[in-house]
């Protein structure tokens, strides 16, 4: 999608810091983090959200949390953060294009809120 910030993100039209990248997937840092380790993890294929998502994406939503787990080991957090998917408006989603949040790097207490 040409106006999608995150498609854009990709393609390298708009800076972000990056922390990984593979075939499938891009990482990045959150512009408002909300713990030492926030990361952005989306599929470089635009899909609008979770809820939006077909089977023929399993395999782009399965490589955000796999990446994810990857971001974690790197940073040595591996034994304690949490993935999170915001689905609409309602639940904090502002940009639609799928993206995980990977958070971590302190105490995450339960419910999130």
């Amino acid at each position: 999608m040409n106006d999608c910030l995150f498609c854009r993100i990709v393609k390298g039209e708009i800076p972000a810091k990056k922390v990984y990248e593979d075939a499938h997937t891009y990482a990045f840092e959150d512009i408002n983090p909300q713990a030492p380790t926030h990361v952005l993890v989306i599929p470089k294929k635009h899909i609008r959200g979770l809820k939006e998502a077909q089977a023929e994406d399993v395999d782009a939503v399965g490589r955000c949390h796999l990446a994810a787990a990857e971001i974690a080991r790197q940073r040595g957090i591996e034994d304690s953060y949490r993935t999170v998917l915001n689905v609409g408006p309602g639940a904090g989603q502002s940009v639609f294009h799928l993206h995980v949040h990977l958070i971590g790097g302190r105490n995450l207490h339960w419910p999130p809120g």
